[in-house]
């Protein structure tokens, strides 16, 4: 297996992408994180970890020693109760899942996500800056279509594959 495409299907996942969009460093007191129910966020909260969904979407907030929280699951789409990642596969986006699950990401995920992100932004008080507020951005991007590389033309080889097919 292609090292990228290992990456797509990891068991363990890293709290946040590099390129993330958000402050990643910046901490939150309690009282907006306990805030975001009256937003009209479902919040669960267990020992320190706080999950704020709506819309279908996620994210998740941990609490650092000195009590203030820290994003460290960017929002995300939620799918069966598991946080995903949005992977553009350059023809079609993907959402990937931890246990290796691969479903074509629809519009209303997009829109659901988007829509997501800036309620959850205006409910902490964080800004939205024009580069951010243009579309959805993809934690995952492997495709190549310079041509005489290989994936110049899309087919069997080109795109995530499960495990078991050989890829």
């Amino acid at each position: 297996m292609e090292p990228w495409l290992a990456t797509l299907y990891r068991l363990s996942r890293e709290s946040y992408p590099e390129n993330a969009m958000w402050n990643i460093e910046q901490r939150f007191d309690k009282t907006p994180i306990d805030a975001l129910a009256s937003h009209g966020f479902a919040v669960g909260s267990t020992r320190g970890v706080a999950r704020a969904e709506k819309y279908g979407c996620g994210a998740e907030f941990r609490q650092s020693p000195d009590g203030r929280y820290q994003l460290t699951v960017l929002p995300t789409i939620m799918l069966r109760g598991q946080f995903t990642r949005l992977w553009d596969a350059g023809y079609q986006k993907f959402l990937l899942t931890d246990d290796g699950s691969k479903v074509p990401a629809q519009a209303q995920h997009l829109q659901n996500l988007r829509k997501f992100n800036e309620e959850l932004r205006t409910a902490l008080g964080v800004p939205t800056y024009y580069n951010e507020a243009l579309g959805s951005v993809s934690q995952v991007s492997v495709y190549d279509r310079v041509k005489g590389r290989a994936g110049d033309v899309p087919d069997k080889t080109v795109g995530a594959h499960s495990e078991g097919d050989g890829h």
